[in-house]
């Protein structure tokens, strides 16, 4: 393995800029990591390096191929990660995932398993169990929904980081729901520091929010912890694609819809908290989401909504 070319990419993860929101909502301020700065352009580069440096302290990844169910974030990293160290990395995806992301996968040499766009990250869970259960020689399965090192990362890493860059004034804390390691971590993280959180989920089963889950009817990841909340909202998909086309022409920033589900949701704990700090990140970016319909479409531009 080339542990060396692997640390020189690791390094690159983390302490993402975290910048004021400023033509949003005058009575309180919104902070957002942008976790697009991450070397393979998302929030999940931060669980996949600590599923992997655990799996090379403890001996368990030498001589694998490493195989992950993902809705594509997650599986990039980890494809970005095996590159870099010479390893063979097998990802299980639901079909519809975006092009995008199936190109970007495949550039950095990994291979993909597609199971039914009907189940999601659920049918993707089950197909890479069945894997790793029948080739326990063959596979290393981190298994980012049920491994403690992903919400670990976060508690290492995003929750200090917004502590410290907010200048400690961070009052409220907003993520999404999708493995729930990014909310989960860093959730524990604030919640010592006195800072309420808030998860955010879509408000139905059938929803665009790639990789988050509606978790009354999911399959539920056992790194999950309803306690760590103080409250859930519950994101609608259009409002978020609307959201997203806004950002982009009244904020300067283009944003997934799940980043953009996130701007929403600390847009309401805002308006409902005058002189709060209210601390969000965008996942990621717009740029693997480009062939997604509802950017052409003129139904969701609107006024400026952030005023």
């Amino acid at each position: 393995m080339r542990i060396g070319a692997f640390e020189r990419v690791a390094r690159l993860v983390g302490d993402t800029p975290l910048v004021e929101i400023s033509q949003t909502v005058a009575r309180a301020r919104i902070l957002a990591k942008l976790e697009y700065y991450n070397p393979s352009g998302s929030v999940k580069d931060r669980a996949a390096k600590g599923m992997l440096e655990a799996a090379l302290a403890d001996g368990t990844l030498v001589g694998r191929t490493i195989l992950e169910a993902t809705s594509g974030n997650t599986g990039i990293a980890l494809a970005m990660f095996g590159s870099a160290l010479g390893l063979p990395v097998e990802l299980v995806m639901p079909a519809n995932v975006t092009p995008e992301r199936k190109r970007i996968i495949a550039n950095y040499g990994a291979c993909s398993v597609f199971t039914s766009n009907l189940e999601g990250t659920d049918g993707a869970q089950h197909k890479a169990q069945e894997l790793a259960a029948a080739h326990p020689e063959r596979y290393f399965y981190p298994d980012q929904y049920n491994n403690e090192h992903n919400w670990r990362a976060h508690y290492a890493g995003t929750g200090p980081e917004i502590w410290r860059q907010s200048g400690g004034q961070a009052t409220h804390f907003v993520a999404g729901l999708g493995t729930s390691g990014t909310f989960i971590g860093t959730a524990r993280f604030l919640r010592e520091r006195g800072v309420r959180c808030i998860a955010v989920q879509p408000d139905n089963p059938i929803h665009g929010l790639e990789g988050w889950k509606h978790m009354p009817t999911a399959r539920v990841p056992g790194i999950y912890d309803a306690a760590v909340a103080d409250d859930v909202l519950e994101a609608d998909t259009e409002m978020a694609y609307r959201c997203a086309i806004a950002a982009g022409r009244y904020l300067g920033y283009a944003l997934s819809p799940s980043a953009a589900a996130n701007l929403w949701a600390a847009l309401e704990v805002a308006r409902a908290n005058p002189g709060a700090t209210v601390a969000t990140l965008f996942p990621d970016n717009s740029l693997k989401y480009l062939d997604d319909p509802y950017w052409s479409n003129d139904d969701y531009v609107t006024e400026d909504p952030f005023r």
